[in-house]
């Protein structure tokens, strides 16, 4: 298999997030985007939630205005969210489950589940020239469904074997590390872009961008907490870093394969 660049994309939604808890414009989301760009990230994710909890109308109207990379808009499968998505045209649109009373995005959305709603949300957004993901579990019913849907890519969700890293549950983060690599498997098979994220830092990231499949990982929280010590540029930097380690690896191993 030939191996795809990869890419980074960094969430911002936390940057809003120390905005909002004391009002006012800082830390600017905005600012933080361009900071990034500049770091080298190929593209900036931001998740306008029902509620407003970090990210405004207004911050995704600025990113969409001025951003000069692809912006990836996640965002719940409801009207009032594929309203702004049509009006606003971002790059990338990602359908991800959202409960009002969780901390952050938790679990895969349940395409298999929920086709019957999703088709509709999927076909305009494509239709208005939206590259669509669909953020799920590392599951071959979710995969599946997402290609029946049409949705040109899916995302998939680290976070149940990154929490199993940290914790030091080999056992667990095995089996985990297993469904995700074949979930990104069937995935290109069945010709989808395969990205990941969701609690990745910079040793789990190094890992994930060693599976081929996978061209683009989205990671945020992380981020924004070692800009608290290190910058957010140079937190990016040892990010790439890591995804270029693991992309490494993985063109290390192919090597070796063939010369056998």
């Amino acid at each position: 298999m030939t191996t795809l660049p990869i890419r980074l994309g960094v969430n911002i939604d936390h940057v809003a997030t120390l905005r909002n808890a004391r009002g006012g414009r800082h830390p600017d989301p905005l600012a933080a985007a361009e900071l990034a760009v500049a770091a080298g990230a190929d593209g900036i994710t931001a998740h306008l939630r029902e509620d407003r909890r970090h990210i405004r109308d207004d911050d995704i109207a600025q990113l969409r205005e001025r951003l000069t990379v692809p912006l990836n808009m996640e965002m719940a499968a409801v009207p009032e969210m594929v309203e702004i998505a049509e009006r606003l045209r971002p790059h990338a649109a990602c359908l991800v489950p959202e409960r009002r009373e969780e901390r952050t995005t938790e679990g895969g959305l349940d395409a298999a589940g929920q086709q019957a709603s999703l088709a509709p949300v999927v076909r305009d957004l494509c239709a208005a020239g939206i590259v669509v993901s669909l953020f799920v579990a590392p599951d071959p019913a979710q995969i599946e469904a997402a290609a029946a849907l049409g949705a040109p890519a899916v995302e998939l969700h680290t976070g149940t074997w990154c929490d199993a890293v940290v914790a030091g549950d080999t056992a667990l983060a095995g089996s985990e590390l297993v469904r995700i690599r074949a979930a990104a498997a069937l995935a290109r098979e069945r010709g989808l872009e395969v990205h990941a994220g969701h609690g990745l830092d910079y040793a789990t990231a190094e890992t994930i961008a060693a599976l081929p499949e996978i061209v683009e990982l989205n990671i945020g929280h992380f981020l924004v907490g070692e800009a608290v010590s290190v910058g957010l540029g140079e937190a990016i930097a040892r990010m790439r870093a890591a995804m270029r380690r693991g992309r490494a690896a993985l063109e290390a191993a192919a090597g070796e394969r063939i010369s056998r």
